[in-house]
């Protein structure tokens, strides 16, 4: 059964057998795909190089259907359809039969020879004008419909106003937008206004309306999307924010497309598939033997392409088709235009993008709407459930700098089936000492090594849960869980396997204040949306319990524009936190202290990588957090002094809490405040002897005068060094 109609099935059942046309109210001429742009995501493959090119003949066979049946609005497109021959002939002789006549033009076409009228003409007969400006920015423009296109478009706009369009009661001018790559369209009000304030700041323009289309994955954005290995990223993107509310406003409900030949269609997509209308007889229809009654009640001719005008807020050629928030779609404040076409960012919509930093008090680099969201699960699922089938695909070494784990976790991983390591990935080590009877959650487990690994020490007391969102990892790692057990020695299974997003742990019914640990091995960086990631950790950690997590992080903030491509994204790079934004992230949620334990710079060792990268350094680095109200945002000297007992199974002679605090057995150390509250206030207080109390406060603790490298590389090390 054709997927898009089994998605209007499950969500009501009369649309069980089909999705059926209205009375057409627009009839959109499509007049051939010759054109004087070549733009990436044209879906009727449109350039100078079309053969397409409506006659005269079916000009007048559309203008004869006019002048018998009502049709309220006629929409003339192309190529670019000013360069038909026949085009003046069509406009002027269609004026007074419709009571809207609309041109969609790219602009440019204004400067090409013998177009220099087209201004005039347009105003002379009251066109409504739909011409392309898929961003503000010169570079985005350019990228999607040619070099030179965005400053010739800014020309055409001005000249448009000066002859009366936006500016002069019924000469309306509207713009559309449509993303660069495989993204949704932001809230097409809020993305309105940043065109309108920016557009008029720099260059004078006005226009009256914005509408934001979604891009068809067929024809030459197809080919594109596919030589990329993004077609499925953006299908399940589409598919993941299927609004059911905006079908009842599909334009193919009310819409009749007519190509260059006279054939008729549901919509212009179809047109460039080649699905024309057909009656009983498998003839394909045209205006001259069908009347707009008669197309009532006709079946409309549905496909996988179908999820495009059905995602997020909706799309039709007359823009989006919900004006509120369409649920599970796009949130409503984010519009941000990124560099590469539209990644939403809830933080801000500064309209600036393309490779621009975030503001000092805007540190969440990644936006939270679900579109965005969306797209960026997709491909990780892709990347880790299609692409990747073994280590040996991975294209860096970002996730794959520990193959085992060190001492006495070596001996464990031993005893791990073989296909749950080949197919694991990671950067660290995230699993910390004492955890016998402990209740763990594994944020990403991926196929379950970890988590395995953890399950085995915490016992048959203890409980693991693994999340993950990828259904060809979880398969591996449910697979052999039994096998798993029985090697352990275990009589019942201590661990089970999730399938969801780690942003939200409540959908998965993870109850809070119900963990003791919460690790995490190279995953977080993969999450769209960093900041929900660790308010679920906060809400699901008991207090005292401990966040150790082990991730890449970076030096510097990742210009957006990286996070498009799809190996730096996928192999944990492109979406890595500048380590001083992840410091206020987690300020922000209340955890004021955190602890580096281990640190490694990541080598690329792939020139192709390196220069994409830039001057960007990047860390793997293993870090650990408690959730504790006693915590300050400074490590301030009370006159404490801890002595480790030698008592931790495994840790007889030392015990590191992070890189700066190594505790050798029975021997005292100086420690601030917060390390006094981590040492005495977790599942480690038993084991340590504190002397001294918060009684006589002494000024803010040393570390850092005492510690010159402190700060090595620019790195934060957290509240205490």
């Amino acid at each position: 059964m054709n997927t898009f109609l089994e998605y209007l099935q499950k969500q009501n059942g009369k649309y069980k057998n089909s999705l059926r046309r209205g009375r057409p109210t627009l009839l959109q001429v499509n007049m051939g795909n010759f054109c004087n742009q070549s733009c990436t995501h044209c879906h009727i493959e449109a350039s100078p190089q079309g053969k397409n090119i409506m006659s005269k003949k079916i000009v007048d066979h559309i203008l004869k259907f006019l002048s018998r049946y009502k049709i309220e609005s006629l929409d003339i497109t192309g190529g670019a359809a000013e360069l038909n021959p026949h085009f003046d002939y069509f406009v002027t002789s269609i004026r007074g039969l419709v009571d809207e006549l609309i041109v969609r033009s790219n602009l440019t076409v204004i400067f090409e020879p013998g177009k220099a009228h087209l201004p005039a003409f347009f105003k002379q007969n009251r066109v409504r004008l739909i011409c392309s400006l898929p961003c503000y920015r010169k570079e985005n423009v350019d990228e999607q419909r040619g070099k030179g296109v965005f400053e010739k478009s800014i020309k055409a706009l001005q000249l448009l106003n000066n002859a009366g369009f936006a500016r002069e009661e019924g000469l309306r001018l509207d713009l559309v937008y449509n993303p660069l790559n495989e993204n949704l369209p932001p809230q097409a009000e809020r993305l309105e206004h940043d065109y309108k304030q920016i557009l008029k700041a720099r260059y004078g323009i006005d226009f009256n309306h914005l509408l934001t289309i979604t891009n068809v994955p067929i024809a030459r954005f197809k080919n594109s999307l596919e030589s990329q290995v993004k077609y499925g990223f953006y299908i399940g993107l589409l598919k993941e924010n299927f609004n059911f509310t905006v079908v009842d406003n599909l334009m193919c409900r009310s819409f009749l497309s007519v190509g260059f030949d006279g054939k008729l269609y549901d919509c212009d997509f179809n047109l460039a598939l080649g699905w024309a209308l057909k009656d009983e007889f498998g003839n394909s229809l045209s205006l001259d033997t069908i009347s707009p009654a008669e197309l009532e009640g006709k079946e409309i001719a549905l496909g996988e392409h179908c999820f495009a005008c059905t995602a997020g807020y909706g799309s039709s050629c007359q823009g989006a088709l919900a004006e509120a928030k369409a649920p599970g779609s796009l949130n409503g404040d984010s519009h941000k235009p990124e560099g590469n076409g539209g990644q939403p960012n809830s933080r801000s919509h500064k309209p600036e993008g393309n490779g621009g930093q975030p503001n000092s008090r805007s540190h969440k680099p990644e936006g939270n709407g679900a579109a965005s969201d969306s797209r960026s699960h997709n491909l990780v699922k892709e990347y880790y459930g299609k692409i990747l089938k073994t280590k040996n695909d991975l294209k860096t070494n970002a996730c794959c700098l520990t193959d085992s784990l060190p001492g006495n976790l070596g001996k464990i991983t031993a005893m791990i089936h073989p296909q749950i390591k080949d197919k694991f990935y990671g950067c660290g080590s995230p699993i910390p000492p004492l955890l016998e009877g402990c209740r763990v959650l594994d944020l990403g487990c991926g196929t379950g090594r970890d988590a395995y690994v953890a399950s085995y020490l915490v016992g048959e007391r203890g409980f693991v849960i693994g999340v993950d969102m990828t259904d060809e990892q979880l398969e591996i790692a449910q697979k052999h869980s039994q096998w798993q057990m029985e090697k352990f020695g275990f009589s019942k299974r201590n661990v089970e396997f999730k399938k969801g997003y780690i942003e939200n742990l409540k959908k998965l019914g993870i109850e809070d204040n119900s963990i003791d640990l919460v690790i995490s091995n190279c995953v977080i960086n993969l999450s769209p949306d960093k900041e929900s990631v660790f308010r679920e950790i906060l809400r699901v950690l008991k207090p005292g319990g401990e966040l150790y997590f082990s991730d890449v992080f970076s030096g510097r903030r990742i210009p957006e524009h990286l996070k498009d491509e799809a190996v730096l994204y996928g192999e944990c790079l492109a979406g890595a936190l500048y380590i001083e934004d992840f410091r206020r992230l987690l300020r922000e949620l209340g955890c004021l202290d955190y602890r580096v334990v281990s640190k490694k710079k990541i080598s690329l060792d792939q020139p192709e990588m390196e220069k994409k990268a830039g001057m960007i350094d990047f860390y793997s680095m293993t870090v650990r957090a408690f959730k504790l109200d006693t915590l300050e945002d400074i490590c301030e000297d009370y006159g404490q002094a801890a002595a480790y007992s030698g008592t931790i199974p495994g840790h007889s002679r030392q015990f590191i809490l992070d890189d700066r605090h190594i505790f050798k057995t029975n021997k005292p150390m100086l420690v601030c405040g917060n390390t006094a509250s981590i040492l005495l206030e977790t599942r480690y207080g038993s084991h340590f002897k504190l002397t001294g109390d918060r009684s006589i406060h002494y000024g803010p603790f040393g570390c850092l005068s005492a510690n010159p490298q402190a700060k090595e590389n620019g790195l934060s090390k957290g509240a205490c060094c």
